[in-house]
């Protein structure tokens, strides 16, 4: 029988003592939340320093050390592996969730085919916004980008800095794939894995956007960089092959597909538009942007398809 109780723990996974303050406000935004979680789990990546630290600063929390293969996929699993809920959220160590994060996070769990939730993440700048940086592309500094649903909708797949996951579907696929994960600043797409994994735990497994579910996600200075933008790009790229690769190959990218051809042309569309309207550059700018942007996630799935079939 499928749990219905909407009682949950809280996940959240660190690895450096450079975010010590934001690790703190992370823990303090969940800890202050109405209602409260029954637990709140600090998963530490393989830093014996820093999980000595958290166990002498807060009694409130229960930290857990990842001993196993580093990387933020583990040390997720980790913190994981100890909670007792029916229903565990993550949160990441450079954000802060808004009050009533976790009841509307957790509140489509009332429906048994609910297998995950995920919510809306708001940028917080640490230095001024780019005039370049376009909307759509905003996944890029780990925000919600604009084409996303703006009222709960069924999805795909939502992002693990602000998730919500049915326990017993995480453990029944395995959680996050530990070969399959971001170690340091090197990303893979290891949310987006789980979420088509658990998406095809059963016939009617969905999962559900939550955009009224906020939190507030830190943009430091080095994120704020073109050669950021286009790195960050080619690494998706690439990792979305991977990703296909490891589960049912083209049909698992139908929404990557959807946004090349739709999310993106519109988005170049409407800053072409108002860049020949008002004689903007920042505009003008942002379309340019869209352009690399995607340039450089094609040359990212080129190079992994090639490597795929090289013998």
């Amino acid at each position: 029988m499928v749990e219905t109780s909407l009682d949950a723990s809280v996940v959240i996974p660190c690895h450096t003592e450079r975010r010590w303050d934001e690790l703190c406000r992370a823990i303090r935004s969940v800890l202050a939340q109405q209602p409260a979680p029954r637990t709140v789990i600090v998963a530490v990546d393989a830093n014996v320093g820093l999980h000595q630290r958290l166990l002498a600063w807060s009694d409130e929390i229960q930290v857990v050390l990842n001993t196993t293969r580093p990387g933020a996929s583990t040390t997720r699993n980790e913190g994981a592996s100890v909670a007792e809920t029916p229903l565990i959220a993550f949160l990441d160590d450079d954000a802060s969730a808004r009050p009533g994060w976790l009841a509307s996070l957790v509140e489509p769990f009332h429906q048994p085919e609910v297998v995950g939730t995920g919510g809306f993440v708001v940028p917080r700048w640490r230095v001024q916004e780019p005039g370049w940086f376009p909307e759509e592309f905003a996944w890029v500094v780990g925000a919600s980008f604009r084409g996303l649903p703006t009222t709960r909708s069924p999805i795909r797949n939502v992002w693990s800095e602000n998730m919500a996951v049915r326990r017993s579907v995480f453990e029944e696929v395995g959680g996050f794939r530990a070969e399959f994960t971001k170690v340091g600043e090197v990303s893979r797409p290891d949310d987006t894995d789980l979420c088509v994994r658990m998406g095809k735990a059963a016939a009617d497994a969905t999962w559900i956007y939550v955009p009224d579910a906020i939190v507030d996600h830190d943009v430091g200075p080095e994120r704020a960089r073109f050669s950021f933008f286009l790195r960050r790009c080619y690494s998706e790229g690439r990792g979305k092959v991977e990703l296909a690769r490891g589960n049912d190959g083209r049909s698992d990218l139908a929404d990557e597909q959807n946004y090349m051809r739709r999310t993106l042309p519109h988005g170049f569309a409407r800053y072409a538009r108002q860049a020949a309207r008002t004689h903007d550059f920042p505009a003008l700018s942002r379309a340019g942007a869209i352009v690399a942007g995607a340039a450089a996630a094609g040359c990212g799935a080129a190079i992994a398809s090639m490597r795929r079939n090289r013998p």
